[in-house]
């Protein structure tokens, strides 16, 4: 099993000099990948909640996405770099794929790319997005960026984004394309991932709730004719370390460095691709000091 860990790219701890120096020490640990995720902005009187909660307040300061992982790839030379997740409705394909494109070129094929819809009605407002039928914008949207990585000239023609055809230089280093793995949890996001994504990527799924829908993608992969062995499952945790045990109706990877031990267990057991550790939450890594304790004991663990 493939690991990785979350560089600090939002909150208190994110600044140049920590994106730098973190990267560097992942590697140097023998991280499989390092990933960023996406957040446009911290509204101060949110529509939505968030999972029933306040918005956290590392989501104050984000870095973004993107930029950060061109930033890393200069400074890296074998870790995989990728998004955890990008938000599709906030974007135009035709130039994410130019900056997505220029991210593997520049990292020689190190580019892994996560895509999710969002949740947020103040990010929807922002970009102008909207709710109504983002699940098949999301469809076409991929679609979009499969045909300017693999074709030339590339060419599109559908109900939400159009491209003439035209030459779009250069392309991605992985071919066919750098591999898409979609958050994906309803019905139909699912099917989506089985149908045109390279995999899927759930956040803080249970064992049970792996299994489930790892026995469902494959179901769907095959009633459309893919392989389903080819479908990679790459599971992200956000871990909560505690000094004291958690007994009563513990979350997944939340308690002391022993239980998170048992759930990295529990995962390796269960068998995904890639499990991926996201620090940025728990109140020990709020500072350099305590993050970085957190990266070299994950890894010790894994």
């Amino acid at each position: 099993m493939r690991v990785g860990f979350f560089l600090p790219q939002i909150g208190p701890v994110s600044n140049r000099t920590t994106i730098s120096k973190f990267a560097k020490r992942a590697e140097e640990l023998e991280y499989d990948s390092l990933w960023v995720t996406d957040r446009l902005l911290f509204p101060v009187n949110p529509q939505t909640s968030y999972y029933g909660h306040a918005l956290p307040e590392v989501y104050k300061q984000v870095f973004d996405p993107v930029g950060t992982l061109l930033f890393v790839a200069s400074l890296t030379e074998t870790v995989s770099l990728g998004t955890s997740v990008l938000d599709i409705p906030f974007y135009n394909p035709v130039t994410l794929a130019r900056e997505l494109t220029a991210l593997d070129v520049l990292s020689d094929g190190r580019l892994k790319v996560g895509f999710g819809l969002g949740w947020s009605k103040d990010e929807y407002d922002a970009t102008q997005a909207t709710f109504k039928s983002r699940g098949k914008r999301a469809s076409e949207f991929l679609r979009v960026l499969k045909a300017i990585w693999t074709s030339d000239p590339a060419e599109y023609h559908g109900k939400f984004f159009e491209l003439p055809k035209s030459i779009i230089q250069p392309k991605p280093v992985q071919k066919p394309h750098p591999p898409i793995y979609l958050a994906a949890y309803s019905p139909a996001s699912l099917k989506r991932a089985a149908t045109l994504a390279n995999g899927w990527m759930p956040v803080g799924a249970s064992v049970e709730q792996l299994k489930s829908n790892r026995s469902e993608l494959r179901r769907l992969a095959q009633a459309a004719g893919r392989n389903p062995d080819e479908l990679k499952i790459i599971a992200r945790f956000n871990i909560i370390v505690t000094d004291k045990p958690l007994e009563k109706e513990r979350q997944f990877f939340t308690g002391t460095r022993d239980q998170i031990r048992e759930d990295v267990q529990s995962i390796k057991e269960f068998g995904p691709d890639e499990l991926i550790i996201d620090p940025t939450f728990s109140p020990d890594s709020q500072t350099e000091q305590g993050f970085l304790k957190n990266m070299e004991e994950i890894r010790k663990m894994v």
